[in-house]
């Protein structure tokens, strides 16, 4: 059992913090939130989304933080996921969320978005003559299952097809999607907003640098390593970002959390890449306020969720 409690007295508010069993303390950058939500009289509950042995419905919040091991149990994840009280992000989110297909919807809302291509299994895919192009399962996380191929190159395009023929093998939906080579530049921005009194609201920006060297050649660990680095938003990006949240399916005010993942496009302006709301790293070591920002909007979502003869 991985289930961790933080000392709690009658009548402090609950939060469970949802992991997996690789991360049973959570990952570092997670933990930072601790002490500012232990400051606010908060007790916490760290625990898997899979262990059975916990009461999700004893907790006044649950909050998804690293459950990144459901990507190939997501049926399972999302079922959860409808069980739990008092879940954020809540599990329609989560559901909408966790495939990747939400790009199509986000597109057709007018938000600029990566062109994808979708290959189902048993699909026969035929590559484009040339040019770069990134492939991955339409559920992932951590970049796991991600490859970059040049399909000029007749290696690379023996190992695309194979890549496909594995995702197809496993039943899984594939994407593909143009390499946008501004990443190995300017490298991806990601928006942080966590909620405030009014709603979600900025918190504060990172550089990503380019994490696809090249194909996939098979399982390599539950994330790949990022290189982090602060970044101020543009406005440009801050109003793509706020486009893309706008299009969230029953509001954006529901959700304690996002982030919005962008790179240039090939005309420069800012073009999504993902909306992570499930379980997105929010890069809380990067901005000394974070932290305290997290445990401010987990202490609004609470007196949102409380009723109030607890409160």
């Amino acid at each position: 059992m991985t289930e961790h409690h933080h000392q709690s007295t009658r009548g402090e508010p609950r939060v469970a913090l949802v992991t997996c069993a690789e991360l049973p303390d959570l990952d570092a950058d997670e933990r930072l939130v601790l002490a500012p939500l232990a400051a606010r009289g908060i007790a916490v509950t760290i625990a898997a989304w899979d262990d059975p042995a916990v009461d999700w419905a004893a907790h006044d919040l649950v909050v998804l933080r690293s459950p990144w091991d459901y990507a190939p149990r997501r049926a399972e994840f999302v079922a959860w996921a409808d069980t739990v009280p008092r879940l954020v992000n809540p599990a329609d989110v989560v559901r909408w969320n966790t495939d990747k297909r939400y790009l199509d919807e986000l597109s057709a809302a007018g938000v600029p978005t990566v062109p994808t291509g979708w290959v189902a299994p048993g699909e026969t895919w035929t590559p484009p003559a040339h040019g770069e192009y990134v492939i991955k399962p339409a559920v992932s996380a951590g970049s796991q299952d991600t490859g970059r191929y040049d399909l000029a190159d007749p290696g690379h395009r023996e190992l695309a097809a194979a890549h496909l023929r594995r995702l197809s093998d496993a039943g899984r939906l594939a994407m593909v999607q143009p390499y946008l080579t501004a990443v190995d530049t300017a490298g991806e921005t990601a928006l942080l907003y966590l909620t405030g009194p009014e709603g979600l609201r900025f918190s504060h920006a990172i550089r990503k640098g380019p994490m696809l060297t090249g194909p996939d050649l098979g399982p390599d660990g539950l994330y790949r390593a990022e290189e982090i680095s602060p970044r101020a938003a543009t406005p440009e990006q801050a109003a793509v970002a706020g486009r893309a949240l706008a299009a969230v399916p029953g509001g954006a005010e529901r959700l304690l959390y996002a982030r919005v993942d962008l790179i240039p496009g090939p005309d420069g302006s800012p073009v999504l890449v993902e909306l992570e709301l499930t379980e997105p790293s929010l890069f809380l070591g990067q901005d000394a306020l974070a932290p305290a920002r997290l445990a401010e909007a987990i202490h609004t979502h609470l007196h949102r969720h409380r009723p109030a003869s607890a409160r």
